[in-house]
């Protein structure tokens, strides 16, 4: 079961789940992908938000790839809300050193 933050909306787990399948994402493609049913200007501010909670990584161009926090938050192993889950997901990935690459 996933646990999202206060801070996230319904149509983050759906974008989450789109970027994930097609490996990327724009706004441009999300907003033409059916998937989601929300403006390209509504999904470029949730890209962004998600991306600055660490669950996406944007690569420029409006493109972005979801990171391993953003797999764990969709596999029900990541609280987003829980103040330690930055701490608790480098712990356990052997990582630590809070970089994406």
């Amino acid at each position: 079961m996933r646990k999202s933050g206060s801070w996230m909306t319904i149509w983050d787990d759906r974008i989450l789940e789109y970027i994930r399948k097609e490996d990327s994402g724009s706004p441009k493609q999300l907003a033409e992908s059916g998937y989601v049913r929300v403006s390209k200007s509504h999904v470029s501010r949730r890209l962004r938000t998600l991306a600055e909670h660490g669950l996406l990584t944007h690569l420029g161009n409006g493109v972005y790839v979801i990171t391993e926090r953003g797999e764990a938050y969709l596999d029900g192993e990541l609280d987003t809300g829980e103040a330690g889950s930055d701490a608790s997901l480098e712990a356990d990935s052997g990582n630590g050193d809070g970089n994406e690459g």
